[in-house]
């Protein structure tokens, strides 16, 4: 099957999204759904102001091995509530831990991280539910294996804002030497900026070798214009908050078998993608994490090969990172003015 460079080229992955209908609503949910009999899982979180579910399970101490789907979401700690119809409709399957002697009584297990774009669309009250939740898994499972995935202002990155600029969802994958595939899906809200000042550049650009820089008359009026958006929006009370609240989100997939302990240094390291792609980054108003899934079974046979993993992982996401800025749409709305890195070079 030809890759698409997205975290569906990871045998076994499906991505779904969903936005929130209504008046005043910029917002949504992206849900990561697992292949039948679940995905072994990782979870690390570095930003101070996580807004999370079903973290603790992940940790390598503790029973829970495998997840049947991750939920990225807007609507903060108030959009977690679309993790309930996730797991309703796969309950409805009977997917998830089994509990009881009839194989419809499950758990299932859906970890989810939130980020903060409450007012962004003007009303404050919009977040995601249940019925947003459960329109992007069922996206998710109609979606064909290896399908391209949505990238810019769609499902939880449907709000998200970098920097001021209009942040969303992109997605990029890796292909090692030995076969292996690593993918990954991120969010980017973050409180930092992912351009650099100076020179108007991507930072997750400056790795990709031969960068076209933005000519000076096109990079100072784009800070014009960015300083002019953001004095508008302080000015539309229901989309701004001071200090800034945000939270990059991503999840990390591969088709290699991973036990949960090397699960979580593959989430660990992949934070060095937002690192490079986002500045500063991990802050105190952030919540950033990442999820690492390992859905499928090919070997790692030593530590080397491993290291390649935890590379790519790294790699994906800054690429990851880039594409959805590139991909995002800006807009002007009761919410505040978000223009898009394309609107301004």
């Amino acid at each position: 099957m030809d890759r698409v460079d997205a975290l569906t080229d990871v045998t076994g992955l499906r991505v779904g999204h969903a936005r929130l209908a209504g008046d005043g609503a910029l917002t949504g949910t992206t849900v990561v759904l697992a292949p039948e009999g679940g995905a072994v899982a990782a979870v690390d979180v570095r930003g101070g102001g996580p807004g999370t579910k079903e973290t603790d399970a992940l940790d390598p101490l503790n029973l829970v091995s495998r997840v049947d789907a991750v939920v990225l979401t807007g609507g903060s700690a108030y959009g977690l509530d679309a993790v309930s119809g996730v797991m309703a409709w796969l309950e409805e399957r009977g997917r998830g831990v089994r509990v009881g002697p009839d194989p419809s009584q499950v758990v299932p297990v859906v970890p989810a991280a939130a980020l903060f774009d409450l007012g962004r669309g003007g009303d404050w009250r919009a977040r995601p539910d249940a019925a947003v939740g459960r329109a992007a898994v069922e996206a998710a499972a109609a979606s064909e294996p290896g399908s391209p995935v949505a990238q810019g202002s769609v499902g939880a990155g449907t709000g998200a804002v970098a920097g001021g600029l209009r942040g969303g969802v992109g997605t990029a994958s890796v292909r090692l030497d030995s076969g292996v595939t690593v993918g990954a899906l991120v969010v980017v809200n973050a409180a930092g900026s992912v351009v650099d000042p100076l020179t108007g550049v991507l930072y997750g650009r400056m790795l990709e070798g031969r960068i076209a820089y933005p000519a000076d008359p096109v990079h100072e009026a784009a800070l014009e214009r960015l300083a002019a958006a953001e004095a508008a929006t302080a000015e539309r009370a229901a989309g701004y908050v001071r200090p800034q609240l945000n939270t990059t989100l991503a999840v990390v997939g591969t088709d290699a078998a991973l036990t949960k302990a090397q699960a979580r240094k593959l989430a660990g390291t992949s934070h060095d993608g937002l690192a490079r792609a986002v500045r500063p980054v991990h802050l105190m108003h952030d919540g950033d994490t990442v999820f690492a899934l390992s859905a499928g079974g090919r070997e790692v046979p030593g530590v080397d090969e491993f290291n390649a993993v935890l590379a790519a992982g790294a790699d994906a996401v800054t690429r990851a990172v880039v594409r959805a800025v590139v991909h995002a749409e800006g807009v002007d709305g009761p919410g505040g003015v978000f223009p898009s890195y394309r609107d301004l070079y």
